[in-house]
């Protein structure tokens, strides 16, 4: 149940980082109010995450996730750039963190 609520705090980190860009500085209320309940239930299920998951491991993944996911939407959705260094470099993130992961 603990990769359960990790990988749901990774998808509400993702909603309400997504939320943040599109609340313009919180000056638009309906993503602002997204990104204050997204970032409430992620810590939420991260929290419960950490009652069986080495920290180390979570926050890595949780991380990694994050990052890969935001990238994605950035570049789809917001047209951010996409390089090959930029690809690269999340690779490398992800390939910390299965490090990590098989370090236990």
């Amino acid at each position: 149940m603990s990769w359960l609520y990790l990988l749901l705090a990774v998808i509400f980190e993702t909603l309400a980082t997504t939320f943040l860009k599109m609340s313009n500085g919180f000056t638009v209320i309906l993503p602002s109010v997204g990104t204050t309940i997204g970032y409430i239930l992620c810590f939420l299920f991260l929290s419960y995450a950490l009652k069986t998951i080495d920290m180390s491991v979570a926050y890595a993944i949780w991380c990694a996730l994050g990052i890969l996911l935001i990238s994605i939407i950035g570049m789809v959705f917001f047209h951010e750039s996409i390089s090959f260094l930029k690809i690269a470099s999340i690779l490398l993130i992800i390939l910390g963190t299965v490090g990590l992961r098989l370090a236990i």
